[in-house]
């Protein structure tokens, strides 16, 4: 049965989750979203952000309302593992994993995005969007590695990057 009930906690809190990062990551870039990117995702987590803001207000021109809301989701979805026994420490230790891989893996998900926009609709009404919020990650690649016969691989070089960086991250927290 504990599997089951962390199904529904890990999917739900995946989807919030996500959302949260996506509504921090969009104002750090000061990027804005198409009238119902952001419908979703402020009617999907305002319930969260605002209370929070309350506690946490934006400094440096940051919601940290909205990153703090990302860990707790996280935080609360880890907590199932206390069910089947685990340490507070290590429920706190897997979330902070979870976390740091739920923001690299939402990173390869815009990536994906991006690439499929460029074979099947680059006009596509949401490819400017995926692309704003993809250039500050490709913007210092794209300085080092120029196309090559045409051909712009620099979103190959951020996603090896990023599994990379999450091999490094399972390495660290030693989590297989």
């Amino acid at each position: 049965m504990l599997p089951i009930l962390q199904l529904i906690v890990d999917t739900v809190a995946s989807v919030l989750g996500g959302v949260l990062l996506l509504r921090f990551w969009m104002q750090v870039i000061r990027v804005r979203p198409p009238a119902s990117i952001a419908q979703f995702t402020f009617t999907l987590s305002d319930w969260l952000v605002r209370p929070l803001r309350r506690i946490v207000p934006g400094m440096g021109g940051y919601d940290w309302a909205s990153l703090i809301g990302a860990f707790l989701v996280v935080l609360v979805a880890s907590s199932v593992l206390l069910l089947g026994g685990a340490s507070g420490q290590g429920v706190v230790l897997f979330a902070i994993f979870r976390f740091l891989n739920w923001i690299l893996y939402g990173f390869m998900g815009l990536l994906i995005v991006e690439v499929i926009f460029s074979w099947i609709n680059p006009h596509a009404p949401l490819a400017p969007f995926v692309r704003a919020l993809n250039e500050p990650l490709l913007r210092p690649l794209r300085r080092v590695i120029p196309p090559l016969g045409g051909l712009d691989i620099t979103v190959l070089v951020a996603f090896i990057l990023l599994q990379i960086a999450q091999y490094v991250l399972r390495q660290l927290f030693a989590f297989h």
